[in-house]
């Protein structure tokens, strides 16, 4: 009785060390920030030497192995750019992540975790129908990005996620996807479905976890901006949800921004995600068009 008595104990105490542990070991001053989205996520401009030094309050959640950037995933480094996949470019996460460091106390760290697929219908990071849309491109150049998220691109973010919750707490999350989905106005309720999910999954609720969406490329010429009045409809669908604007944002070619309007984009992502936690910035923007709500 006295060894089943003593063992119960251990066990106890055990446990008890393991949680504590745990609870230590996460740091409520290390915000995370989940990125997920298509090309203009993954970061298409090209990487300037302005880009080439961050603060080390910046992190990024290495998602997959890069043995060219010397990264493994599942590992915290500083945050430069490539910040998505091995060679990926400049993203709006990258001044995302830079704004919010710079206004924020030295008491505080970033981090980023980015899954973004080029070309992608918002639908592959849903849980129930992803594999509908695994394939959407029979070429190597698309499946051979959801294969590196071991073709289930949104439990691939969740298990970074859910890694990353013994080291930080997760914060928000940021949207940049609609180019494949243009004109399709069941799209805010597909966000609604992931985001829900997202939620469900990590534990999170709304109120402390806003979604952060970007306006598509609204620069003449561009191919998808009848997609930003669908865009611009989602606080109607997800309450916690704020559309970050696009305008004035220069484009590279017809669907991606160029390297200023990913840093001009990442800022707005920031100024937006600031504002909701009380702290305003001194970045200038520009008048306010009637493009369609911000």
């Amino acid at each position: 009785m006295s060894l089943l008595l003593n063992q119960t104990k251990f066990f106890v105490f055990t446990g008890l060390f393991l949680l504590a542990t745990n609870l230590f070991a996460q740091n409520p001053n290390f915000y995370i920030y989940l990125c997920f989205g298509q090309s203009n996520m993954e970061g298409q401009g090209a990487i300037e030497s302005q880009d080439s030094t961050v603060n080390n309050r910046f992190k990024v959640f290495q998602a997959i192995d890069c043995p060219n950037l010397n990264r493994t995933k599942e590992t915290w480094y500083a945050a430069l750019p490539p910040t998505c996949q091995c060679y990926s470019k400049l993203s709006p996460a990258d001044y995302f992540g830079r704004t919010m460091v710079e206004n924020l106390p030295d008491s505080i760290t970033i981090g980023i975790i980015n899954v973004a697929i080029g070309g992608c219908d918002i639908r592959i990071f849903d849980k129930d129908i992803y594999q509908d849309y695994d394939s959407t491109y029979a070429e190597s150049w698309f499946t051979t990005k959801v294969e590196a998220y071991e073709w289930n691109p949104y439990q691939y973010l969740i298990n970074l996620a859910r890694l990353a919750q013994k080291d930080g707490v997760i914060k928000g999350i940021l949207l940049h996807q609609g180019e494949t989905n243009t004109g399709q106005a069941l799209w805010p309720s597909y966000v609604k479905k992931i985001y829900n999910d997202m939620l469900t999954n990590l534990s999170l609720n709304a109120e402390s976890v806003p979604l952060l969406a970007g306006e598509v490329l609204s620069a003449e010429g561009s191919c998808c901006s009848s997609m930003n009045p669908i865009i611009n409809t989602l606080p109607d669908t997800i309450p916690t949800a704020y559309v970050i604007s696009s305008r004035g944002c220069a484009g590279q070619d017809y669907a991606h921004f160029d390297s200023e309007g990913y840093r001009t984009l990442g800022r707005r992502y920031a100024i937006q995600m600031l504002s909701l936690i009380g702290i305003k910035t001194n970045y200038a923007e520009p008048e306010k068009s009637s493009e369609g709500k911000n």
